[in-house]
């Protein structure tokens, strides 16, 4: 048994400082105040005031390390999860832009064989997450133009099938042609529906998430702007108690008083933050792919050759961070939208996303200014150290 000790165990309820917490076989075998009860041939380390969250959960994660997810090399992808585990991420969504749809297919296979094999050795899948291709051109930000395809199930079908089981999230414009039977088509399948990329008013989308869509794509961002007489997809998503809001929380996608209001309107239950990342995350500088387009990174923004903005260099202790030294939010709520909420949307609660007795030991130790110093995932210590600095 290893047993951490001193440290401010972040709970989804309270900071428990001083805090322990038990690992024993992979999993968290007790969380407490003060000190650990005395246990025979336990391992203790101190962590002298650091805190202990749960393993952070990636809903929007397209690239990292200079490796993008969007391909069918296997080496490329693992590479791109690996960058993003060292920054806390230890469960994540494989999200796809979109391509020509056979290379789409072709990705979601590769993704598919990765997750089967049951390595988790350089960080874990849990499953794909489709952006595109069934999104409105008018809100396309960074897809490309000419892939983008009308609601058609026969390619909705071609993609699932390639995933055989593992596409988990895809998201569409509900007001396309077709958009509210594709929709149905996707919860149908048993796969979680989510609004973005879209020009849907208020009335579209509060339909689209009554007929079953859950989830809010990055919101605010590449979807019809809120306004007081038709607050649009993100007024809707805010409005029901049973949709997941997106956030990109950089400073750069969202204002950070427009992160405060939707926290306060929807509560850290109902909001996960995401980092949208793209290969340039972790890199310097200089010319990147997002599937078939080249993205341009500089200064920490990664925006098209026209200057939208086509995702993040985010990594998901980043949007930690940023959250609670700038924002003001409580490190309880900032762990509970990077881990609690993605795992209970993805219906993977039961074994990780909180500092709860009986799931996986997948935590991230920050120091004191919520810097990653060291990961663990399945009770393996994967990235830096528990010894105290």
């Amino acid at each position: 048994m290893l047993i951490v000790v001193n440290a401010r165990v972040v709970t989804p309820h309270q900071v428990l400082d001083p805090g322990w917490v038990a690992v024993e076989e992979g999993r968290i075998a007790g969380v407490g105040r003060g000190d650990p009860p005395a246990r025979s041939g336990a391992v203790l380390h101190d962590l002298g005031g650091r805190f202990v969250l749960p393993g952070f959960i990636d809903l929007h994660m397209h690239g990292g390390g200079g490796a993008q997810i969007t391909t069918d090399d296997q080496e490329e992808i693992l590479t791109a999860v690996a960058f993003h585990r060292r920054h806390g991420t230890t469960s994540t969504l494989a999200s796809l832009v979109t391509d020509q749809i056979d290379r789409m297919a072709a990705s979601v296979s590769a993704i598919a064989e990765i997750i089967r094999s049951g390595d988790t050795s350089r960080g874990r899948i849990v499953g794909v997450h489709l952006e595109g291709p069934f999104l409105n051109p008018a809100k396309k930000g960074s897809h490309h133009a000419e892939h983008l395809l009308a609601p058609d199930r026969a390619a909705l079908r071609h993609l699932l099938t390639a995933g055989d089981g593992t596409v988990r999230v895809v998201t569409l414009a509900p007001e396309l042609p077709g958009g509210m039977d594709l929709l149905r088509e996707v919860t149908e399948a048993g796969v979680i529906a989510a609004v973005g990329h879209t020009e849907a008013d208020y009335d579209q989308a509060r339909d689209a998430f009554a007929s079953g869509a859950r989830l809010a794509t990055h919101l605010f961002n590449a979807m019809r702007h809120f306004h007081h007489r038709d607050p649009g997809p993100a007024g809707a998503a805010l409005a029901d108690e049973n949709v997941v809001c997106e956030l990109i929380n950089d400073g750069v996608h969202v204002h950070d008083e427009a992160v405060r209001m939707a926290m306060s309107a929807a509560g850290s239950d109902r909001v996960a933050f995401v980092t949208d990342a793209t290969p340039a995350a972790g890199m310097t500088s200089g010319r990147y792919h997002l599937g078939p387009v080249p993205v341009f990174a500089d200064e920490g923004t990664v925006k098209l050759s026209d200057g939208t903005l086509a995702g993040s260099t985010l990594t998901m202790d980043a949007t930690v961070r940023h959250a609670v030294r700038d924002i003001g939010i409580s490190i309880v709520d900032a762990a509970i939208a990077a881990a609690t909420t993605p795992a209970h949307l993805l219906g993977i609660s039961d074994r990780t996303g909180a500092i709860q007795p009986g799931k996986d030991a997948d935590l991230v130790v920050l120091d004191g200014a919520l810097r990653v110093s060291a990961v663990m995932a399945g009770g393996e210590v994967v990235h830096g150290s528990l010894t105290a600095a």
